[in-house]
């Protein structure tokens, strides 16, 4: 289930950036960006719950 997260953060990100700009390179770059953001920070959020279920 989690897999799903990778292709899902980078379509978002894809759609999200094209509507924004028009420059192919510019909606590569910053929808790469974003979706490192995105990654980044569900790593982020998954280390917390982690930490707080570790002994529950």
């Amino acid at each position: 289930m989690t897999w799903y997260l990778i292709p899902v953060a980078a379509a978002v990100s894809l759609v999200w950036n094209a509507t924004r700009y028009e420059s192919t390179r510019t909606i590569l770059v910053r929808s790469g960006k974003m979706y490192l953001q995105v990654m980044l920070f569900m790593a982020i959020i998954l280390g917390v719950l982690m930490f707080f279920s570790y002994n529950l």
